[in-house]
């Protein structure tokens, strides 16, 4: 049996109080008190039960990274972001997190990076039009940052990459063919393959997804296979087995708007006003026994070709860090029992 990994998607509910504009500002600057935020939120996540937890993510993901490529006094060429200003600032704020969840456990907390793909970045930047050598350097800029990540980490593992392009499937603005798509998936994630980092790609739509299995830099295909049960149906395990790739099960819903429409049907109500009633979403609803049925779903359809899960998607929306520190808790215990 593989064993089974718990990661998460990244983006986490703000403590009452800290304002998102201003983090947003922050990371990028190094304020201190942004470091604290990530900190405290990273420490969360450990603390519920992720086995691979994401550097919290804050900022905008197209952002983040377009900021560095567009600085003139932070790239060789157009796009051709220089090695010395590829860094993820989260990697660095969670360095003091790590190191004291170490020295309380005794265990150095492997840590998934998250990355936005090349293609995303090119159609915020592009739209619709087909460069593929301006492509390309948005793969190879992604592998800098990759590098940087893997090689300056020193409380923490890098376990896992995960590219984010949730466009692939969904946007018809896409006008590349896959052999140009695959070549920029290849160039972003050559050097995590390279040293034996699992790649994953989050997709919202696995209607391509057999086009990141045929790209050897990739070994991980993310469903969100929790809010939407059928997407399972579209992935064809022989395709998995032939180019050796794993599934990422979404086994937890995060649709947070959806799931509380149906608090609202229920009570006739606006439980957005009524705090209270949205513990139901953790203590009725996304609970461990039926976070469970679904891994057994997917387990059951997949065997060993699931190798990750977790929630389908980052929590950002949902309402207080504690309820989205106890869904991620009854993932965990949903994992442990499957386990066991």
């Amino acid at each position: 049996m593989t064993e089974l990994i718990f990661d998460d998607i990244g983006s986490f509910p703000l403590q009452g109080g800290i304002s998102a504009e201003w983090l947003r500002e922050a990371i990028p600057a190094h304020e201190p008190a942004a470091f604290d935020v990530i900190r405290s939120t990273f420490r969360q996540k450990l603390d519920a039960g992720v086995d691979v937890a994401t550097y919290p993510q804050f900022q905008d993901m197209n952002k983040q990274f377009l900021s560095i490529l567009n600085d003139p006094e932070c790239i060789e060429g157009p796009f051709d972001v220089k090695t010395s200003c590829a860094k993820i600032v989260e990697l660095e704020a969670i360095e003091k997190a790590a190191e004291e969840y170490q020295t309380e456990t005794g265990i150095k907390p492997n840590v998934r990076v998250c990355v936005t793909g090349p293609l995303e970045l090119y159609l915020q930047e592009f739209g619709g039009t087909s460069y593929d050598d301006i492509l390309e350097l948005f793969g190879q800029s992604i592998d800098k940052f990759v590098t940087n990540a893997i090689d300056n980490a020193s409380n923490f593992n890098v376990h896992t990459v995960s590219i984010d392009e949730p466009s692939i499937g969904i946007n018809p603005q896409v006008m590349f063919d896959d052999d140009e798509i695959i070549n920029a998936l290849e160039k972003a994630s050559a050097t995590a393959s390279r040293k034996g980092v699992d790649v994953e790609i989050h997709l919202h739509s696995p209607l391509y997804y057999e086009l990141p299995c045929r790209t050897s830099g990739i070994n991980v295909i993310g469903v969100e296979s929790a809010a939407n049960p059928t997407y399972l149906e579209l992935i064809d395990k022989n395709v998995l087995e032939e180019t050796d790739s794993f599934l990422r099960a979404g086994v937890a819903r995060t649709d947070i708007f959806n799931l509380v429409a149906i608090l609202n049907e229920k009570y006739s109500t606006n439980a957005w006003q009524k705090p209270e009633m949205l513990q139901e979403l953790v203590t009725d609803m996304e609970t461990p026994s039926t976070i469970l049925k679904r891994l057994e779903h997917a387990y059951g359809i997949f065997g060993d070709r699931v190798k990750y899960v977790g929630p389908d998607c980052g929590l950002g929306s949902w309402p207080t860090p504690e309820i989205a520190s106890t869904l991620l808790g009854n993932v965990a215990e949903a994992l442990d029992t499957f386990r066991n």
